[in-house]
């Protein structure tokens, strides 16, 4: 009796396990979920890794994963033979992948201007310098042009004419990741090169050799740079002025904490636009089937353009972005004009290499 008593047991375990297995691969109510993993530049990870992007996912018999990487270790070090998708936030790095990859086809479903994210003293300081103006349209602009003149010149704080808050000895300069890895940087070095280059996009090496050195103090004098604009951010909304008084973001970084209310943006803080500025066009490469999928979802799913709204992507659905900066009051600057394009992943590649030569 108590063989079979044991047996019956046996069976019926069995049949848990079974039970477990088939309901832990499937939604309450969904269909078979089918796991697709990515890699994607750091900034986005917030977006992914919220619960309710999983969900709309979820509907669609979809668990996404993503690892995270600096956009140009994306293109550079990467194997992408371990994931459907690839997701950098420029255009240029995403062709780079689609052409080494055999991709054919991309998706752009979001994207956001470069912007500086800074603090009221320090904003201020450089209305004094003529550096910052209003734009008439209830944001703030950054002259590059100007900016640079300042950085030739080895401005410091403490150098600026009738300067009693922000006393700091060091040089005026944009804090950026590291130009080498991460896309943020390479997106700043494109504004400032094109005005270097007489407001022009760069497109020989003969302009390269040219404007390298005046744009490489911009780069080489901040000294430690992270690699990823998601450290960079977390240091500026910690740490404040004294680590990092003027750090080159994603709008939607910023744009993010306001729209969530979170109370990570302090009443000190602000947002101003360089001029010009470039647009991060956050640009998804399936490299299988489940990714083309995602890269579909997220470009025409309204739940999850809504989401990435949210999270402060200007997406190719406008309206939720426009509500929630309606809702919020969000410093934003609504009609950007003064946008240029960045170079070719190769060019810019060649003005990084320039000044990685020449890296402390």
């Amino acid at each position: 009796m108590k063989r079979w008593i044991g047996v019956i047991l046996a069976a019926v375990l069995a049949g848990v396990a079974v039970v477990a297995v088939l309901w832990g691969s499937k939604g309450q109510d969904g269909p078979q979920m089918t796991v697709v993993r990515g890699v994607i530049g750091s900034e986005k990870k917030p977006l992914f890794d919220d619960p309710r992007v999983k969900a709309a996912f979820a509907k669609h018999g979809l668990r996404v994963e993503v690892d995270t990487a600096g956009s140009r270790q994306i293109v550079t070090d990467v194997d992408l033979s371990r994931y459907a998708f690839a997701f950098p936030s420029s255009v240029p790095a995403a062709e780079r992948i689609k052409r080494d990859r055999g991709a054919t086809t991309t998706y752009s479903p979001f994207y956001s201007p470069m912007a500086v994210a800074t603090f009221e003293p320090i904003a201020a300081l450089l209305v004094k310098t003529g550096v910052l103006r209003n734009s008439g349209k209830g944001s703030q602009t950054l002259d590059i042009k100007k900016y640079l003149e300042l950085v030739a010149k080895g401005t410091r704080w403490d150098q600026i004419p009738g300067n009693s808050a922000y006393k700091a000895r060091k040089r005026v300069l944009l804090t950026t990741t590291d130009i080498r890895t991460s896309n943020s940087a390479a997106m700043y070095l494109s504004a400032v090169a094109y005005v270097a280059n007489g407001e022009d996009v760069i497109t020989s090496d003969a302009q390269i050799a040219k404007i390298a050195p005046v744009v490489a103090p911009a780069v080489l004098d901040q000294g430690f740079s992270e690699s990823t604009s998601e450290a960079s951010f977390d240091d500026y909304l910690a740490l404040g002025s004294g680590k990092t008084p003027m750090l080159v973001v994603y709008e939607a970084q910023y744009l993010a904490h306001v729209f969530a209310g979170d109370g990570a943006i302090k009443p000190d803080m602000r947002l101003v636009y360089p001029s010009p500025t470039v647009l991060s066009k956050h640009t998804l490469v399936p490299l299988s089937e489940p990714g083309d999928k995602v890269g579909r979802l997220l470009t025409k799913d309204p739940e999850l353009q809504a989401l990435a709204a949210a999270y402060g992507f200007r997406t190719t659905s406008p309206q939720a972005f426009t509500d929630l900066v309606a809702k919020t009051g969000a410093p934003v600057a609504a009609d950007l004009v003064d946008v240029v394009e960045p170079p070719t992943y190769e060019r810019l590649d060649k003005l990084i290499t320039t000044i990685d030569s020449a890296w402390p």
